[in-house]
């Protein structure tokens, strides 16, 4: 598997964890609450997988050969790109501050929650269509098959000594339960 399929898995799994997010959405619209517990546990999964660990990969990583290969990362896609990257931080950030008063019934927090939850819904939908479709199909038209090869050790590296032996697979279950629609 070249990287950019790795993290086009990543994207399938991302997706997962925002359908999750999208029902909870209309839960919240529906009862006029959240269920903090399950917000939480998504707003975890997207500041450790989707963040830390995806997007570390390509903003530290893909982007970095991508520029090496004459993609400039101040302008064109990949700052693009590291722009969207920004302002998902910040609606994942929004939501986190809002979820305490949220939960217990603040109107306005439990409107906080909505707006920037369903923001970094449509934000991170549209991202990862781009990434999927023009970003990632330019980096591998670039890359030589030694640059693949490092990237692939790289991400390999990455998983092993930065996010910890298992966790990659601890997100995986965390997102297949949150799309299952277990609110425990």
């Amino acid at each position: 598997m070249i990287p950019t399929d790795t993290l086009k898995h990543e994207h399938q799994v991302i997706l997962l964890v925002l359908d999750a997010a999208q029902s909870e959405i209309q839960s919240i619209r529906d009862t006029g609450l959240p269920h903090a517990e399950a917000v939480e546990r998504m707003l975890d999964f997207f500041r450790n997988f989707a963040d830390r660990c995806h997007h570390a990969k390509e903003e530290r990583l893909l982007f970095a050969r991508m520029q090496e290969r004459g993609i400039p990362v101040d302008s064109g896609p990949i700052a693009v790109m590291l722009h969207e990257h920004d302002q998902g931080r910040s609606r994942v950030r929004a939501t986190g501050e809002a979820l305490a008063l949220a939960a217990k019934g603040d109107a306005s927090a439990i409107e906080m929650v909505v707006e920037n939850l369903s923001a970094y819904i449509e934000l991170l939908r549209a991202h990862i269509d781009k990434e999927d479709n023009i970003l990632y199909p330019l980096a591998d038209s670039i890359f030589t098959p030694e640059d693949q090869q490092a990237l692939k050790a790289a991400f390999e590296k990455v998983e092993a000594e930065e996010i910890g032996e298992g966790v990659h697979e601890k997100y995986h279950q965390l997102a297949h339960e949150l799309a299952g629609g277990g609110k425990e």
